[in-house]
């Protein structure tokens, strides 16, 4: 199986990437080279190339529900490379109420496009004890952390899932911490009742994905922050489609019948996610996925116009580099510990001879090749130029 990206800008000839096995891609590049335009390439080859495959994409900039809309503003172009406009199926994926986030008019207006609104609502017990320390940036050596941690502990032991105000009644009830505390904590909680991202009843995964669609999960409607919601719902979805490939995993390898496709997770603003030198609430969830992730068929493609500030984990594991125009001195020297002896010469030597926009070196570790490539022009409609 081969994903369509563009040309080798000497001698015209075609590229891809083989996507046969699972994969780590980095796309990275400074504003205005391309980046987001080549993560969006990737999305449209994996859903048109595959059928078995769910590509999800993390939108941090609200952008990549365009890929609904045909490519009229480059349709000449897209003619003299021999590729059609399309637009293609969207599932938009909305952290909490659709209605809440964009208002009726925007709801009414998706879907005119043809496009496919859904909530995406976390289950409370999906989360660790550990996991909900962190979100509310307790020690769990301390009595609030400590009378947080036991709660959610307590509730996992019954084995079945729980919800707010399963935790809220857990709180109240423990005789072992002040009512300070408790009032303390208890204020928390209710705050997070109010971010309007938590289920009341059992969410499934899977049924909020459409196979058939592109799937892309808007968290732009979504404060920022290492450990703000937009982390939050990362490492918790990302969690749960780990725990679920493993399980159809371990089915595939026996013969059985799965009924979960493997996913190929696209996170653009990567270093919002995975940053250097610093935590953050998805961050060891997503350097597992980049680790682990092949054997139970998860791939991830991460985009960033900083790979400086991506953590240096999730750059040494990406088997395939396309990189665009870089400048600072900083992500040069980031890039340039992944050069290879293979390569030649070091990676910053290749950036160095990128001209235009839409240019990038493609470095592929598995089949030990650099080239130098002109991407090929989307079909979708770009979201990220500058208004």
């Amino acid at each position: 199986m081969k994903l369509y990206i563009g040309q080798e800008i000497e001698d015209k000839e075609d590229v891809y990437i083989d996507a046969s096995s699972a994969r780590s891609i980095l796309a990275c590049g400074k504003r205005g080279t391309g980046k987001s335009y080549t993560l969006g390439n990737v999305v449209e080859e994996i859903h048109t190339e595959t059928d078995d495959i769910v590509p999800l994409v993390i939108d941090p900039m609200g952008i990549y529900w365009t890929m609904a809309e045909e490519n009229d503003d480059q349709r000449d172009l897209l003619w003299d490379w021999g590729v059609t406009e399309q637009g293609f199926p969207v599932n938009l994926l909305v952290p909490g109420d659709p209605a809440d986030r964009y208002g009726d008019d925007i709801v009414r207006e998706f879907r005119s496009r043809g496009i496919d609104l859904n909530p995406l609502l976390l289950n409370p017990s999906d989360m660790t004890p550990d996991g909900w320390c962190e979100l509310f940036d307790l020690n769990i050596n301390k009595p609030m952390g400590i009378t947080l941690y036991r709660a959610i502990r307590e509730l996992n032991e019954d084995d079945t899932p729980f919800y707010l105000p399963d935790i809220i009644n857990k709180v109240e009830m423990d005789g072992s911490s002040s009512d300070r505390t408790k009032e303390a904590l208890l204020n928390r909680l209710e705050m997070a009742r109010d971010w309007d991202i938590f289920a009341d009843e059992y969410q499934d995964v899977w049924k909020t994905f459409d196979e058939n669609r592109i799937n892309v999960l808007d968290v732009s409607v979504l404060d920022p922050g290492q450990y703000g919601l937009r982390n939050l719902v990362v490492d918790v979805l990302g969690k749960e489609l780990f725990r679920q490939r493993q399980d159809a995993r371990r089915r595939e390898e026996m013969g059985l019948r799965v009924e979960i496709p493997k996913v190929w997770l696209f996170i653009d603003e990567a270093h919002n996610f995975v940053p250097s030198g610093s935590s953050s609430l998805a961050k060891d969830m997503l350097i597992r996925w980049v680790k682990e992730g092949r054997q139970p068929g998860l791939s991830i493609v991460v985009a960033s116009q900083q790979p400086s500030a991506i953590d240096s984990e999730v750059l040494s594991q990406c088997d395939i580099t396309l990189c665009h125009k870089i400048t600072t001195k900083e992500d040069i020297r980031s890039l340039d510990k992944l050069s290879q002896d293979y390569m030649g010469s070091n990676l910053k030597t290749y950036v160095r001879q990128i001209d235009n926009v839409g240019e990038a070196v493609f470095v592929d570790d598995d089949e030990e090749t650099v080239q130098m490539v002109k991407i090929r022009p989307r079909k979708s409609q770009h979201g990220g130029g500058e208004a």
